[in-house]
């Protein structure tokens, strides 16, 4: 079985993600705590910058996309309603793919456990509004 995905709505999840990630990030906001966390500075930052924001973008769609099929299967699997499918199905997918691996990770790179906690938390809210974009526009059929 082929899942149904509406790629409007993947496209629109990954926009999010980059809203999200501005924001969050922002000096205003998180930014100057990851910044003295993960070690870089004012012209760290500066340099190279384009290629994480292409990288940022593709692993978006990706995970955008692989967050509507899912939907779709557990909507088909478990019928009810398809906008909480995609919620509850965004939630799980973080915490036992994301969260998992990324806490497996940091405890191994002995990252601060307040970084790990704030890319955690970035991920969730950016997974949660992945899947109210999917849930709200769900493909024809749904």
């Amino acid at each position: 079985m082929v899942p149904a995905i509406n790629y409007w709505a993947v496209l629109l999840a990954t926009a999010s993600s980059m809203i999200v990630g501005s924001i969050w990030y922002s000096r205003r906001v998180f930014g100057t705590y990851w910044m003295k966390a993960v070690g870089h500075d004012e012209e760290s930052m500066r340099t190279g910058a384009a290629f994480p924001l292409i990288i940022t973008v593709v692993v978006s769609f990706i995970t955008a996309w692989v967050l509507a099929g899912a939907a779709d299967i557990s909507w088909r699997f478990y019928n009810g309603s398809f906008f909480w499918n995609a919620v509850l199905t965004g939630i799980i997918l973080w915490a036992g793919f994301t969260a998992a691996r990324m806490i497996t990770h940091d405890a191994f790179d002995r990252r601060p456990s307040g970084l790990t906690v704030l890319n955690l938390a970035h991920e969730f809210v950016t997974i949660v509004i992945m899947a109210i974009i999917i849930g709200v526009w769900p493909p024809a059929g749904a």
